[in-house]
């Protein structure tokens, strides 16, 4: 919120051009003529980043500077893309005109600009992050796209969600990852995005901005979008934009801390399962001259093997997959070690067992091993992952 004088917030609407001379003039002449006045509550001022556009762009902008007090332009002396063009246009935006929100837009009218007061009202019932989707009810894409863009649209769009978000939140929540009509609060989420270190400079920079503001948390509100057909000037979709989204959607989700901590959770699970399996081999060897029923030195082999992967599973996930949440007093680590011992008794052997006797008495013991398979990754896997986060080594 504004500290000085001007009680306004800040929206900067920030337009990437190439080549737009044929719709500049009229996109200029709409906001300023009759969108900006529709939203007093807000000081609305209007970026251009052209990228030196063979068709001069960027001179029609320069005229109307003379026109519009709150247009500004960036010129990049050279072709740098819709995502640099982007990126340039933020920092140029919170650096230089003090934005408190960055809208996303184009010049082409694809994006109504009647949108843009839904995006700032949203804005102003305490959302953080706005976009425009043509995918829920009121959206929609042009009738005439062929097959192949609709098919990129929908199912391209599905995949990049699907890999960054599923099975959370994001989800469900999220139905146009790759939509270009958005605002984004500044303070406190874009401000906190390393701007100039994403994955991808090119249209797959939508993808890790949206997935950055999933991650800070940012109240995300999805508005109807009717995306229009284009009638001048050249589409910024390149050839290479369906890799590049698949490629970002993955290196989002890959080295998402949730998603490392998982398999570091995974491999200290899976190194534990292999000292329980050996470690029971070798010690039902070494025990076997023990005078006892071969049950008894099965049951005493298995206790002590599954002792050692638990103490081996508590060393591994303290100094590695919760390195972040690391105990390291003494009294504590005794306390938590024989809460971990109790849960991975009561969700590793208790649980799951039963789990499998259940279905064995329902189903029949011909699929077992199944049930045991089943019971390991629905109930054992997630409770145990539960419990480490909330209880063990929660923060």
């Amino acid at each position: 919120m504004k500290s000085n004088t001007n009680s306004k917030n800040t929206a900067v609407i920030v337009i990437a051009t190439y080549n737009e001379a044929g719709s500049i003039q009229e996109m200029l002449d709409t906001l300023f003529g009759k969108i900006i006045p529709q939203i007093p509550n807000w000081d609305c001022k209007v970026l251009i980043v052209d990228d030196t556009s063979p068709d001069k762009t960027y001179e029609i902008v320069q005229k109307n500077q003379k026109k519009y007090s709150d247009l500004h332009l960036v010129i990049n002396p050279i072709k740098i893309g819709m995502g640099n063009a982007i990126v340039k246009g933020f920092h140029y935006a919170i650096d230089k005109l003090d934005a408190d929100v960055v809208c996303e837009f184009d010049a082409d009218f694809q994006h109504p600009p009647q949108d843009i007061p839904k995006l700032l009202a949203e804005i102003d019932n305490g959302y953080d992050f706005v976009l425009g989707s043509r995918k829920i009810k009121g959206g929609s894409v042009p009738e005439s796209w062929g097959f192949m863009r609709k098919f990129f649209t929908y199912v391209g769009g599905f995949t990049s969600r699907f890999i960054m978000f599923f099975p959370f939140k994001g989800f469900f929540q999220i139905t146009d990852p790759t939509t270009g009509l958005r605002a984004s609060r500044v303070k406190g989420f874009v401000d906190q995005i390393d701007l100039d270190h994403l994955y991808s400079l090119k249209f797959g920079y939508k993808i890790e901005l949206l997935f950055r503001m999933v991650q800070l948390k940012a109240k995300v509100k999805e508005i109807p979008l009717k995306f229009g057909l284009r009638e001048r000037g050249e589409s910024k979709i390149a050839k290479d934009t369906a890799k590049d989204i698949l490629f970002v959607s993955i290196k989002c989700r890959w080295y998402d801390e949730f998603t490392q901590k998982f398999l570091k959770f995974g491999t200290v699970g899976g190194i534990g399962f292999v000292i329980n399996f050996v470690g029971f081999r070798l010690l039902k060897v070494t025990f076997k001259d023990l005078p006892y029923d071969i049950s008894i030195i099965n049951w005493i082999s298995n206790a002590v093997a599954a002792e050692c992967a638990i103490i081996s599973n508590f060393i591994g996930n303290n100094i590695w997959t919760f390195a972040q949440e690391k105990i390291t007093s003494f009294s504590q680590i005794i306390t938590k070690f024989f809460t971990f011992n109790l849960s991975s008794v009561l969700t590793g052997i208790i649980i799951p067992s039963t789990f499998v006797a259940v279905l064995t008495y329902l189903l029949g013991d011909q699929w077992s091993s199944i049930y045991l398979v089943i019971g390991i990754f629905l109930i054992t896997i997630p409770l145990n992952w539960l419990v480490y986060n909330k209880i063990i080594w929660k923060k």
